[in-house]
């Protein structure tokens, strides 16, 4: 029984040992000769690290094409990737509010940031229902979506410093890419008529869309698509249709359409016919291997259909 209890603690003891230095070498050290594995949840954060980490890294988003990271679940796989990278990054500030356990237990294990979080508050937009929580969605500002770049390569530079110059660069050649893209955008923008500029869709993610680039933004749901809406908010969007005479509402890849196309048909009881102006990526991207399963891509995908049914 003694040598039975002996072995026993010291099993565990090693089991502890070996933890101890899987913690180490996630948190401080990395074996340069072998890529920094990345687990991120949005892949439009996936994509930041494509571009900055390049051929150093290899990347596994969590939530694909038409996710919704509102209402995301991570299952038993999400656990073991997680598990077995050597950092992982989200987007924070509740967009991924069924994981935050998840990313507090990894935290103590391994690099576990918030991206978003890395935007000053100054700058971020508050839940109108609940000021004390901001607005998630912030990749559809350019400007603060550069914030998250520059903080995806700090931590890779942390992590394997003897690629700091490689990340370096890559970054400046991505953020040079988006500065062309918020010029595409402005440019497109610039053909909708100022009294055209009102963007209907069937959660209030484009807040800072709108703010970007002068839109007046209208959601039948709040922020996170887990806020509850019923008849009395679906007749007010209805009315404002018809009154403001508003020609064109989105629908979204992540989200179901019935309740926008609840809207179109209240609308048209009325007298007031209004059509779909096209599908937007919000919360998720496109399919990998297209041009909208990047965000560069799907970025100009919203704008181009945002632009030809409002102009």
């Amino acid at each position: 029984m003694r040598k039975i209890v002996l072995y026993v603690l010291a099993s565990f003891a090693l089991t502890l040992a070996g933890c101890g230095a899987k913690d180490a070498l996630s948190k401080q050290d990395h074996d340069s000769s072998q890529n920094v594995k990345v687990v991120t949840t949005i892949s439009q954060i996936g994509d930041i690290v494509k571009n900055v980490g390049g051929e150093y890294v290899n990347v596994k988003s969590l939530m694909g094409p038409g996710t919704d990271p509102h209402l995301y679940k991570a299952v038993h796989s999400d656990i073991q990737d997680m598990s077995e990278a050597d950092m992982i990054f989200y987007n924070g500030h509740h967009l991924e509010g069924n994981m935050i356990d998840i990313f507090e237990q990894m935290r103590e294990q391994k690099p576990t940031i918030p991206v978003a979080e890395a935007i000053p508050e100054s700058k971020l937009l508050a839940d109108p229902e609940n000021p004390e929580i901001y607005d998630p969605h912030v990749w559809f500002d350019i400007e603060l979506w550069k914030y998250a770049v520059k903080a995806v390569r700090d931590e890779l530079i942390a992590i394997d410093p003897e690629h700091e110059e490689d990340y370096i660069q890559n970054t400046e050649r991505y953020l040079q890419k988006l500065d062309e893209l918020n010029a595409y955008a402005i440019k497109k923008v610039s053909e909708i008529p100022e009294k055209s500029r009102v963007l209907v869709t069937a959660h209030d993610a484009f807040s800072y869309f709108g703010n970007a680039f002068g839109f007046e933004v209208m959601g039948l749901q709040g922020l996170s698509t887990e806020a509850e809406f019923g008849l009395k908010d679906v007749q007010h969007l209805i009315d404002t249709l018809v009154e403001r005479n508003i020609k064109a509402v989105f629908v979204e890849s992540s989200i179901s359409e019935r309740s926008i196309h609840a809207v179109v048909e209240g609308a048209k009881k009325k007298g007031h016919n209004v059509s779909i102006g096209g599908e937007l990526y919000s919360d998720a991207m496109g399919p990998e291997g297209t041009k909208e399963g990047t965000y560069i891509g799907m970025f100009k995908h919203n704008i181009d259909t945002i632009v030809e049914a409002l102009k």
